[in-house]
């Protein structure tokens, strides 16, 4: 008698070597060829008296966007390593995040110029002689534009990870590494994501600032597409600054495609929820690299072999006596006391000379005066602020509700995201002077034009992590219009949001630098402001004024973040978990 029920049999195919592996093994050898090309530009001689300036020839963008390009990305790799171990220190460890959170509330105020002044001296006397301690500089100069969004975003996505996930990750003895690895990383992979993405959008937006450096009185000009856009911005150059646009929007929709959605395609695994989305993220490049064997052979070679010797490792450090253990352990945080207290001198050391250089350079009518500017351009803030949110949230919900705009206006939004607001100044300009708008009105537009998307990115992020299954339940109840938000958008991205509002107003008062102060060739317009202020003293070197205005400006955000953000992060917490 023969059966027709089916064989519940499964034949594994071992895959092989193919096409693709072939392109990805030409790829990551492209990849290795740029990094010693371009890198190599960083280790040569430099001398500040004899810096010859950049060439205006079209022919040279491809290097000098590809010396950028190599900057970011590196800058990107240190920020993503501090924000996610920063960002889960601070959950895991309240005695830290007593200490983190503040901090980075304090760096988060202070300007990408303020430490290009206080870090381009240090490195070029780390590296004398060499161009290396100024490429040092710009990357920590674009490290701090980048950082601070991402470590705010990753917070917040490890200290709202549903409680049911973690109590199942006890129940079946998960270690710390694998409960991160399983639970917390993949719940994070949205808001990390589109995080991310902003964050390189950030980054590029004070591009020009980190590679065109010009403070202390020194004007230092990077090989890179920031300085070139720079130099195009004095001398009033319209078609290199065509050149460097159509450039960076090139980068841009590549990086879109390359990078951040075969990127956005893979985490949307990761969605706690029961029911899949009927059209969910696509991208070509993550369906081409799901058939690649090149890296599970690596994996079975090279990856299990180390996993085997940590596991050994660890063993062996089990297996050592107690005291002997004990006394490693104190040895260790021996050193990182010591450490500390070292580091903790030399700051007290430093605070205790800027004091005294400020209390003999200072007055307080000068103090209330940077303190007024610094009033004005927290209203230029606020005003950012509300606007940004009034429009970009329900545009963000729509794009995160529906895959299909969104393929089409993730890379227009990483455009706009990317794109340096000082290169908008050919039109801004004339377009103020035409209509005799005063710069303390249109330094609101400017700055919204380089602080808006953070507000959006993460409310983009915050719809599409909104599990489908309540999407379809609020269909089955009926749920139209206000009570549609009010039940369920409303709560699921608040959260999101604010992530998104404290990084924008951050970014905003940075932001106020550059949007304060518009120069075109021989046209400067210039509002009243600390931005402005800022950007002034730097010029000039004058040091005591740059840290009291830098003082100033991260006196209010440290009040802003206490007052608003912190509360609002607690709210969040305890009332819009997915629990």
């Amino acid at each position: 008698m023969k059966s027709t029920a089916p064989r519940l049999v499964i034949h594994e195919e071992r895959p092989g070597f193919g096409w693709i592996d072939g392109l990805v093994i030409l790829a990551l050898l492209g990849l290795f060829w740029s990094a010693l090309h371009f890198g190599k530009g960083m280790l040569v001689n430099f001398d500040p008296a004899t810096q010859q300036p950049l060439s205006r020839s079209p022919l040279e963008i491809p290097y000098y966007a590809g010396r950028t390009l190599m900057r970011m990305w590196i800058a990107f790799g240190f920020s993503l390593s501090f924000a996610v171990s920063t960002g889960y220190l601070a959950a895991k460890n309240t005695k830290a995040r007593a200490f983190i959170l503040p901090a980075l509330d304090i760096l988060q105020s202070v300007p990408v110029l303020g430490f290009l002044s206080a870090t381009v001296a240090g490195f070029m006397a780390l590296f004398p002689g060499s161009l290396l301690g100024v490429e040092c500089a710009a990357i920590f100069a674009i490290f701090t534009g980048q950082v601070w969004n991402i470590a705010f975003g990753f917070y917040h996505s490890m200290v709202t990870v549903p409680n049911d996930m973690q109590e199942a990750a006890s129940i079946y003895g998960l270690t710390r590494w694998q409960r991160f690895m399983t639970v917390e990383l993949p719940a994070s992979a949205h808001s990390l994501i589109w995080n991310s993405m902003m964050a390189f959008g950030g980054g590029w937006f004070f591009v020009a600032q980190s590679e065109a450096i010009s403070v202390m009185n020194k004007d230092i000009k990077l090989p890179g597409l920031g300085s070139y856009m720079a130099q195009a911005l004095e001398r009033g150059d319209n078609s290199a600054a065509v050149w460097a646009i159509v450039a960076m929007i090139l980068l841009i929709l590549i990086s879109d495609q390359l990078v951040w959605r075969p990127l956005l395609a893979w985490a949307d695994k990761f969605k706690v929820e029961l029911t899949e989305s009927s059209s969910p993220p696509t991208s070509w490049i993550y369906n081409l690299f799901r058939g690649v064997y090149i890296f599970t052979w690596l994996h079975d070679r090279i990856g299990r072999w180390v996993e085997r010797l940590l596991r050994r490792r660890k063993r062996n450090w089990k297996r050592r006596p107690l005291k002997s253990r004990r006394l490693g352990t104190w040895l260790w945080r021996g050193v990182g006391t010591g450490l500390g207290l070292w580091l903790g001198l030399q700051v007290l050391a430093a605070a205790l000379d800027a004091a005294h250089a400020l209390q003999s350079a200072l007055t307080f009518k000068l103090i209330g005066h940077i303190a007024w500017l610094g009033a004005l351009t927290l209203l230029r803030v606020v005003s950012m602020l509300t606007l940004a949110t009034l429009i970009w949230t329900p545009i963000g919900v729509w794009i995160g509700f529906e895959p299909r705009v969104a393929r089409f206006a993730q890379p227009l939004a990483q455009i706009g995201a990317s794109f340096p607001v000082n290169m908008t100044f050919p039109i801004v300009v004339s377009f103020f002077v035409a209509n005799r708008i005063s710069m303390n009105w249109g330094s609101i537009l400017l700055i919204a034009m380089g602080t808006q998307w953070y507000i959006l990115f993460n409310v983009i992020a915050g719809a599409m992590a909104i599990p489908n299954d309540l999407k379809e339940a609020a269909l089955v109840y009926g749920l139209r219009n206000w009570n549609l938000w009010r039940t369920l958008i409303l709560p699921g991205i608040f959260p999101f949001w604010v992530t998104g509002a404290c990084t924008a107003a951050g970014g905003a008062w940075n932001a106020s630098i550059v949007a304060e102060l518009a120069t075109w060739g021989e046209t400067t317009l210039k509002a009243d402001g600390l931005g402005a202020y800022i950007a002034a003293v730097t010029r000039t070197g004058d040091s005591p004024l740059i840290v009291a205005s830098i003082g100033v400006m991260s006196f209010f955000v440290i009040v802003m973040n206490k007052f608003i953000w912190r509360p609002l992060y607690g709210f969040a917490d305890r009332r819009f978990r997915l629990d």
